[in-house]
């Protein structure tokens, strides 16, 4: 996600009912002055964050947070930043990224061209776990992958393709597990921190800023992964961007979703067939 994940495992009081008019008021400023558009996220994830928020800048109220945040965009990108946790990693669930090797892109062979769109892929890790996929497959040359995420922060770092060294072990047992045919270290170089991986495995790469809460589709595309990103959105912005995927999808076209995802909460009348369950994989209807 990024399209913003939100994520805290830990205990904290329930939020008060004033805090929850200031939260109210804070998420309503927040796009009104900027356009970012947090309203109909998970309440309790999110109350959490902006209490954090509050207390790391020494604040007495959420309603102070939300005066420097209007005044300050200093405030605001620190603010964000709390809103995105990275929770992601190459190759994750390794078994998607195998059942879309052999059951999916046997399918997309045929085509004359394959667009695939990564909609909130933070910082990128699963965009080049795609990329290398599909150059294995001999693929690369007809497909174009468009990468889109909120947080501007978080493209950039996407666009590198530098990833922490210290990951790179789990990313390769990742990748052998989902299928992979090479050995992982021949897609990139490393220095004594990071793992660079080679620009050629960006030749097909599109990194752009998208809002999958306020922006609307930008192309017909063959496969659409929006991995671990709906689970923080309540069922109202569910049904909306489960729409605008949907909208989004060439007929006969796939859309992946996360582990504790799933196309229950889609709106009336979107026609899907269930390629892999088990694996989140559906098929728009022909």
């Amino acid at each position: 996600m990024e399209q913003f994940l939100l994520h805290d495992t830990s205990e904290s009081t329930p939020l008060s009912e004033l805090e929850q008019i200031e939260i109210n008021l804070l998420l309503e400023g927040l796009y009104q002055k900027y356009g970012y558009d947090f309203r109909h996220y998970v309440r309790a994830s999110l109350g959490r964050r902006i209490i954090h928020r509050m207390r790391a800048e020494r604040l007495p109220t959420i309603t102070a947070l939300l005066e420097k945040i209007l005044h300050d965009p200093a405030y605001l990108e620190r603010l964000l930043n709390d809103l995105s946790i990275r929770m992601t990693e190459m190759y994750r669930d390794p078994s998607f990224f195998a059942a879309f090797r052999s059951e999916v892109v046997p399918l997309l062979r045929d085509l004359p061209e394959i667009r695939i769109w990564h909609a909130g892929c933070a910082t990128g890790e699963e965009v080049y776990s795609m990329a290398i996929l599909i150059k294995e497959e001999g693929l690369a040359n007809k497909t174009k992958i468009y990468a889109t995420d909120m947080n501007e922060k978080a493209l950039l770092s996407a666009q590198k393709g530098a990833f922490p060294l210290r990951k790179m072990q789990q990313y390769t047992k990742n990748y052998l597990k989902a299928g992979g045919k090479n050995s992982f270290s021949e897609y990139y170089t490393t220095d004594h921190q990071y793992a660079y991986f080679y620009p050629i495995m960006k030749d097909n790469l599109t990194f752009a800023q998208h809002n999958l809460v306020t922006d609307s589709s930008f192309n017909e595309f063959h496969v659409i992964l929006c991995r671990n990103v709906m689970i923080y959105f309540d069922r109202e912005l569910q049904q909306k961007v489960h729409r605008l995927i949907y909208n989004s999808l060439a007929d006969g076209g796939f859309v992946g979703l996360g582990s504790k995802e799933s196309i229950l909460f889609k709106p009336k009348g979107l026609d899907y067939v269930e390629f892999n369950p088990n694996e989140r994989i559906y098929q728009k209807g022909k």
